[in-house]
């Protein structure tokens, strides 16, 4: 979850919006991405494939199963 909630993060960061317009563009409440920015709650399958789409990386990226290059980082 650490992982999750450090590249969520970073990656609004890099994008440069703001977490209340990150739950605009996904139809979530700002509560909700409030959570998920502070490890409070884990989003649902079908979110996690949304901000894979939404930042441009993979969710095996999100998760920390891979790293910026695509590399597997658990064997």
């Amino acid at each position: 979850m650490e992982v999750f909630v450090s590249r969520l993060n970073e990656l609004i960061k890099e994008k440069g919006i703001t977490r209340y317009k990150l739950a605009q563009d996904l139809g979530v409440n700002n509560q909700t991405i409030a959570f998920w920015a502070n490890g409070i709650n884990e989003p649902k399958i079908s979110y996690l494939y949304q901000l894979a789409i939404y930042f441009d990386v993979t969710t095996d990226y999100l998760l920390g199963l891979e790293n910026e290059e695509g590399s597997k980082t658990i064997k």
